[in-house]
């Protein structure tokens, strides 16, 4: 273990503090010094120390200025090592076994702060759960903790949108196209990794369908290696194939322009400086692709997309091993056999060969050029048969210098859906005794900030914990980089994360420790906003918050390009309407998800005109449900004073636009049901209510788009389900009324 000793015995005592205050000041003429001791110097601990530096000087505390290795940080007077040996001998009569990554914080009788961390990772997080207390609760009531990581890996998945040559999943989007010169910004990825640090993240998932000319140079295939960086100024269509191909179109690659210079040389060197800064934070860099896609080579060298071309599984197993070459901090690669591959009816043990010729075999080069260097290798299930995985890829699995993984689409595109997923039964059987990493999809929520902690923290503990090695959490149909859809953002928020930070913070912080309790999470609101009522605004923010899962819940499209509840739209086909959007009729006949113990409407008419009974909650509590989240969101946030507050005057708006989107998600629930009951019956009362409800979920709706556009940039062109405009939907919720009169 890594220790971390700071002496508080002069401190303790010669503090007063301010009567319903956390400022802590110390009495005149005090002229005792904070001393630390470590043993080992390491970025990682200079970045939490930073937290702690900066928690001190809030709280009032003078720390000593030393000239110690760590710099800046100037809080260390070094003590002695016997008091490093006491410190040993009380944590080792713990009953508390430290892990990596995990740590212990204790208080003892001489009044001093210890921390102990199962490694260096686990001492940054000590020192940063330190620094949170002291900025929360003052020194004098720091609480002693032990935790270890509960889910091994945590970490995002981040669509990487490199250039429009080499373009993610998500690349044909306002937030794509914006994004793209971000990814070359190291102010970007500091900022990024940073918070990702302190919300005990360990891991980011690059997915790009082709990123290797945009990141490597292989020796054997010079010219494929891209210079600058690019991006499409032409007229986009609304949508793309779904599986990724035509993104080379001419009025996407037809004109261009190019938005960062630099060459392959300085690219490569920009992208170790990030993997060095990120490893520093205890964060990993894993690249992720989707095939077959040859994006950016442009047929030199013979290269198509065909999968029984030599010259292509050439190409691609010299460039994953180059990858690892060119990128020491790299900790590994993931594949995908689907999307593109498989056209011509090739079954799963021929994806299998092509992907272990080209992605296995080249990792397995890097290994032998470079002894004890390891490696992950995430195979995805998705569009794959997992006992061909395990038959073809025994090399790699039995490696020992490799991590062979595999990886399961948990809630499919959903997570906030239902607490409970059944998607993967049979994989978990399947795989037994290896180990997965999750995606953990949110293809929901991207405008409004989101927050409830006690669906997360439930949604972790339902994950089959023996078969875990962690998740990564992300979005396809949206680019988590640059904040761009506020009209009036507050000061220094620039990323999305920043913006996000309640819900990036929450599955980070419960991934780490799901037993983390909303007492936290409530003066950590109270930290951030002071002087308004954390607990009020806690509760009106989880409240607004379960209007996501319960609606997708009750209505559920599976698929990213299926169901999108922020614009009540979806790709056509699956909407069944010419525009995408999800009419009354769609909301009859498109079922719940099946671990939501909600009850479809057909179901319920049948029970109801039957006179039978049903176990299923009814489509009509379901309603009841999702109207009084949105009510008591909206009655407790409007009694929240904003003034003098941008950031908190914009939470309390997008708590106020989830409230009345749930309320519109209420009535037209109410109104399908009554519809339904209609035709079954053909009672006229049936279609009265219906028209009544629907006319009340028209009138939320207003206020929906009415509250979102005072805050946010309407229209929104994503990727998977088309361009998104609230105003010009609002026709599509009147015509809904008009489908009841018919």
């Amino acid at each position: 273990m890594t220790y971390f000793i700071i002496s508080l015995i002069a401190f303790f005592g010669s503090f007063t503090t301010q009567e319903n205050t956390s400022d802590h000041k110390l009495n005149p003429g005090n002229d005792k010094t904070l001393s630390v001791y470590i043993r080992k110097s390491d970025p990682g601990l200079v970045f939490a120390l930073g937290d702690l530096r900066n928690a001190l000087s809030v709280a009032g505390i003078k720390v000593a200025v030393s000239n110690s290795e760590f710099g800046d940080i100037n809080i260390l007077s070094v003590r002695s090592e016997s008091e490093l040996t006491e410190m040993k001998k009380s944590v080792g009569s713990a009953q508390f076994i430290v892990k990596n990554e995990g740590f212990t914080l204790r208080k003892d009788n001489k009044n001093r702060i210890w921390i102990a961390g199962g490694d260096i990772s686990g001492m940054m997080y000590g020192i940063l759960e330190l620094a949170e207390q002291i900025s929360l609760y003052g020194l004098e009531k720091v609480k002693e903790e032990n935790q270890n990581p509960y889910m091994e890996t945590r970490g995002i998945k981040f669509n990487i949108p490199l250039d429009v040559r080499t373009p993610s999943y998500s690349d044909l989007s306002d937030a794509g196209q914006i994004n793209i010169p971000e990814m070359w910004n190291f102010e970007f990825w500091s900022r990024l990794i940073d918070n990702l640090a302190r919300d005990r993240y360990n891991l980011i998932s690059l997915w790009n369908l082709h990123p290797f000319p945009s990141m490597v140079k292989v020796p054997d295939y010079p010219d494929i290696a891209l210079n600058d960086v690019k991006r499409s100024t032409g007229k986009l269509a609304e949508t793309y194939d779904l599986r990724g191909t035509g993104f080379d179109k001419p009025e996407i690659l037809g004109k261009t322009e190019t938005v960062v210079k630099m060459d392959i040389s300085e690219k490569i060197v920009f992208w170790k400086h990030v993997m060095a800064y990120a490893k520093e934070r205890n964060i990993s860099f894993i690249m992720m692709t989707w095939n077959i896609f040859t994006y950016g080579t442009d047929g030199k060298y013979g290269i198509t997309d065909a999968m029984t071309n030599p010259v292509t599984k050439d190409y691609f197993r010299k460039s994953v091993r180059q990858m690892f070459l060119t990128y020491p901090d790299l900790a590994g690669i993931g594949v995908t056999t689907g999307e593109n591959m498989g056209r011509s009816g090739e079954g799963f043990d021929v994806k299998e060969d092509w992907v272990y010729d080209t992605y296995g075999l080249g990792v397995l080069d890097a290994v032998k050029e470079q002894p004890g260097r390891k490696i992950i290798f995430v195979h995805r299930q998705h569009e794959a048969g997992t006992k061909y995985i395990i038959q073809k890829f025994k090399p790699l699995s039995e490696n020992k210098d490799i991590e062979f993984l595999y990886s399961f689409k948990y809630a499919q595109a959903h997570v906030y859906s239902s607490e409970k997923q059944a998607f993967h039964t049979q994989f978990v059987k399947d795989i037994a005794g290896n180990k997965t990493l999750w995606t953990l999809r949110n293809d929901d929520n991207f405008y409004f900030r989101w927050g409830a902690p006690d669906f997360v923290r439930s949604f972790i503990k339902n994950i089959p914990y023996e078969v875990s090695k962690g998740f990564y959490f992300g979005s396809d149909n949206y680019i988590w980089g640059r904040e761009f859809l506020e009209k009036k953002p507050v000061n220094n928020v620039r990323l999305d994360i920043e913006k996000h930070w309640y819900s990036w913070m929450i599955w980070g912080r419960l991934g780490y420790n799901p037993d983390l309790k909303d007492d936290r999470f409530i003066q950590i609101i109270s930290s951030r906003f002071p002087g308004t009522d954390a607990l009020a605004l806690f509760t009106a923010w989880q409240n607004a918050s379960m209007i996501y899962p319960v609606t997708t819940g009750f209505h559920w499209g599976d698929l990213d390009y299926k169901w999108y509840i922020e614009g009540c739209k979806s790709q056509p086909e699956p909407a069944q309407t010419s525009s995408g959007f999800h009419d009354v009729n769609r909301f009859i006949t498109l079922p719940p998800h099946k671990e939501t113990g909600f009850q479809s409407i057909p179901d319920y008419v049948s029970t109801y005109t039957e006179k039978s009974a049903s176990n299923l909650q009814s489509p009509v509590k379901v309603a009841d449900m999702l109207f009084n989240y949105g009510d008591q969101a909206e009655r407790i946030a409007g009694k929240i004073n904003t003034t003098g507050d941008e950031e908190l005057k914009n939470v309390v708006s997008d708590i106020k636009s989830m409230s009345y989107l749930g309320m519109y998600y209420s009535f037209k629930i109410k109104g399908a049901t009554s519809l339904a009951l209609y035709r079954k019956t053909n009672n006229k009362s049936f279609q009265t209510d219906a028209i009544d409800q629907l006319t009340n979920a028209l009138k939320y709706w207003r206020f929906y788009t009415e509250s979102a556009l005072d805050q946010y940039k309407n229209p929104l062109r994503t990727n998977r389900v088309g361009i998104v405009n609230w105003e010009k939907l609002t026709a599509e919720v009147e015509n809904d009324i008009e489908i009841a009169k018919k």
